[in-house]
């Protein structure tokens, strides 16, 4: 692996070491500045990794990982390269408390490692199960699976339609909302195994974008001109005398989902025969939890760990519910059950309430009413936390931040990542290295280093800091932020602490 320290390269070190933290020196920055001079001396930036690595770009053209068009993920590279540095071996435990698609669970699996995953999002459970089939499906039934849809027709007459929610209302053609419905219902009612039925129902949550008038667009669904919500809103403007959108969506012929699920399928299986005629099934245990590791990993004995390789939301307001409003629709999820699953993710967005009176009282319940204090403390004692808090505080009074729930946000998301770091150091065997994969981000001016706060927090619960992985692409700021405050490059970190 080429590495290369920052202080090797003077000339660009300027690039990964944040200079100024608070735009126009408007807040109060030394804690930040303190923590970046502490710290950048185990920053690497390394040609290993990039941000197709650290997304799911990779994994797109790859062998079982791009089952789930999960965008948030990583890819199956990155967490292989990182099996290998740390050295985790077969019949070793590695967690992932923010599994999404599974990535690092399932090139556990197939490496004899054993692992636990979490994530509190559906999908997740639908397509981990569906992953770690791969041995177990009979290519015969997958092929009579895809033959029997190839001759199935939708009555004329069929008249049902596909669940939806207010977000998705009109985010189909007619006829599509139909055929949603009756190849869901054709599904349910099959004779076919229960593991080829979970599998035809992730392919179908895989083909909604495509046959769908929206396209996923960070924390938004971007929509077609066609489709009725934009019409809605053209007739609107035209009435109230705004100048039309300049930006339209036009996803050109939509394709029926008939032939998106064949193709769905097809590739699949080609995948499937892929696996079973040139790899080994590895013997190993994959064991998902659909819930919040926040709540989900006090409950579990210390020391079990041997490692741990994840990616949580970012601290960047998207809102998954709206991203994924689509497939959470299709499986029934419904509009009071969105809002709730939105309350209990990871606080990432500005609608996401304080937890904190909620972590208590699941540590009261197991007991553990002293962790719990003991964490606590090192939240409020924190100097860095302290000083983003107040400098976002004052940038909100000077009207630079436009929505107050930011404040809240920034606040509930490093409070909720500190104590999923403590249950982590507890978990973790002597030795074990904990990966974290994030990004920094920036709010009204003030430069919050995701990266070096969680290290910092993670140091002061009793892991020990070992390196800073920054990849070369960097990112930029939202175009208001750069118009108000100017262009400051952020990081995009790999974070890797050792429980000593």
């Amino acid at each position: 692996m080429k590495q290369l320290h920052l202080f090797d390269i003077p000339l660009i070190a300027d690039k990964w070491q944040v200079q100024n933290f608070s735009a126009d020196n408007f807040g109060e920055q030394s804690a930040r500045m303190s923590l970046e001079q502490k710290l950048i001396d185990i920053m690497i930036v390394s040609d290993d990794f990039s941000r197709q690595s650290v997304s799911y770009q990779l994994s797109k053209n790859d062998c079982l990982h791009r089952w789930l068009k999960y965008k948030e993920g990583f890819s199956a590279d990155l967490v292989k390269k990182l099996l290998r540095e740390f050295e985790i071996k077969a019949g070793d435990t590695v967690l992932d408390p923010f599994s999404g698609s599974g990535t690092t669970n399932l090139v556990c699996k197939m490496q004899g490692i054993n692992s636990i995953g979490f994530d509190i999002l559906p999908m997740s459970k639908i397509a981990i199960e569906a992953k770690q089939s791969v041995y177990e499906y009979d290519l015969k039934e997958i092929n009579q699976i895809i033959s029997e849809i190839d001759q199935l027709e939708m009555p004329e007459n069929y008249n049902k339609r596909t669940p939806y929610i207010n977000i998705t209302d009109g985010a189909y053609p007619k006829n599509t909302e139909k055929e949603i419905a009756f190849f869901a219902e054709w599904n349910k009612n099959s004779n076919y195994s229960k593991s080829a039925k979970n599998l035809v129902m992730l392919c179908m949550l895989n083909s909604l974008e495509k046959v769908s008038y929206t396209a996923k667009d960070g924390q938004f669904l971007r929509w077609d001109y066609r489709s009725k919500k934009m019409r809605e809103s053209s007739e609107y403007r035209a009435k109230n005398g705004k100048k039309p959108l300049v930006i339209r969506l036009d996803k050109g012929n939509l394709p029926t989902l008939k032939q998106v699920l064949l193709e769905e399928l097809k590739s699949v299986f080609v995948d499937i025969n892929s696996i079973q005629k040139y790899t080994r099934q590895e013997e190993s245990e994959l064991k998902f939890v659909e819930g919040n590791a926040l709540y989900e990993l006090p409950k579990y004995g210390d020391n079990i760990l041997s490692g741990v390789i994840t990616s949580p939301p970012y601290c960047n307001r998207y809102d998954y519910t709206r991203t994924y409003a689509l497939e959470l629709a299709y499986l029934e999820i419904t509009d009071e059950k969105i809002k709730k699953l939105r309350q209990e993710l990871l606080s990432c967005t500005v609608e996401n309430k304080p937890k904190i009176e909620y972590i208590k009282e699941n540590y009261e319940a197991l007991g553990k009413k002293k962790d719990f204090d003991n964490i606590l403390k090192i939240i409020e004692k924190n100097k860095t936390l302290a000083e983003v808090n107040h400098s976002l505080a004052e940038r909100s009074i000077n009207g630079d931040i436009n929505n107050r729930g930011v404040l809240r946000m920034i606040d509930g998301y490093f409070t909720e990542l500190t104590f999923i770091y403590a249950e982590l150091f507890r978990l973790c065997k002597s030795g074990a290295k904990v990966a974290f994969v994030n990004d920094n981000v920036r709010y009204g001016g003030e430069v919050i280093s995701v990266d070096f706060i969680s290290t910092e927090l993670a140091e002061q619960i009793g892991f020990k800091p070992v390196k800073v992985y920054s990849l070369k692409q960097q990112k930029g700021n939202s175009s208001q932020q750069m118009a108000k405050f100017g262009r400051v490059a952020l990081r995009k970190s790999i974070t890797v602490w050792e429980k000593p």
